[in-house]
């Protein structure tokens, strides 16, 4: 079984792969707060001492506008953090998999798809540092797979920590008679938490380089979000029309190629529903 060492293993991504993926493989949780003050050596002696096959690296600093308002805290988390690892990995021979994001995305015209190979000029802080990261991993650990994943989301349940999403944000706009404003020209995938994770495990195999990761889209986000209503029973939905142009769809193609399976957006949350519901 393959030994996996796990960062930010208490978090909304890494508490999911530990409930999901024990028994299929050997995971190995890094120590709560073990990497918010560690150096590179620091980062080293956590990866030898912990000897695994592999790193799954799901800790990082996500909020965009705290990112853009603290980039020093940003660099820290967003780059420095994995190239490290990277580092380690490749001095202890293990394969490192670590989170990128679809923000590498922001700031591209046209219509999408956007596949691996689009040239990319992120247009928040965010997006640069994970664009940053995926081509000094790279650098530091050929072999390294970084994976661009789309906006996750889940319902509460198991215990396991949750986070403002997608459909907790409809469900407390409905409960608090607001609205949130969603633009027919904002295109982007969502995902549920769990198909990731279920994924991860075959993302351990993949030769290095960057994967689009995550549920494809045929809906605009306003079309999409009142999709979800429907399927939560909100009615009238808690949603109204904006403008804001965007577009961070991703051509999940050469992942699939590769064994990874995710349904349509909306597909997915009508599955997530209905395991909840069963």
């Amino acid at each position: 079984m393959k030994r996996v060492l796990v960062t930010g293993a208490g978090g909304f991504v890494g508490a999911r792969v530990m409930a999901r993926l024990a028994g299929r493989l050997e995971l190995v949780a890094a120590p709560a707060g073990a990497l918010r003050d560690a150096g590179r050596e620091a980062v080293e002696r956590l990866v030898q001492s912990a000897a695994p096959d592999a790193i799954l690296h799901t800790a990082a600093l996500s909020d965009t506008g705290y990112c853009e308002a603290h980039p020093e805290e940003s660099r820290r988390a967003n780059v420095e953090l994995p190239v490290w690892l990277a580092a380690a990995a490749r001095k202890s021979g293990a394969k490192l998999v670590a989170f990128s994001s679809d923000q590498v995305y922001t700031g591209l015209e046209g219509p999408g798809p956007f596949d691996e190979n689009t040239p990319l000029a992120p247009a928040n802080v965010y997006g640069r540092h994970k664009r940053e990261a995926e081509q000094r991993v790279l650098d530091q650990a050929g072999d390294a797979v970084l994976l661009r994943a789309t906006w996750l989301y889940d319902l509460p349940g198991g215990g396991l920590p949750i986070r403002g999403n997608l459909p907790l944000d409809l469900l407390a706009a409905a409960r608090e008679g607001k609205k949130l404003a969603f633009s027919a020209g904002d295109w982007r995938g969502v995902t549920w938490a769990r198909q990731a994770v279920d994924n991860l495990p075959a993302a351990l195999a993949w030769p290095g380089g960057v994967y689009n990761f995550g549920c494809e889209n045929d809906r605009d986000m306003y079309a999409t979000a009142l999709a979800f209503c429907e399927l939560l029973g909100l009615a009238p939905a808690p949603v109204e029309a904006a403008r804001r142009p965007r577009c961070l769809l991703m051509d999940g193609g050469k992942a699939r190629r590769l064994g990874a399976r995710f349904d349509g957006t909306v597909e997915g949350f009508a599955r997530c529903l209905a395991r909840r519901e069963g």
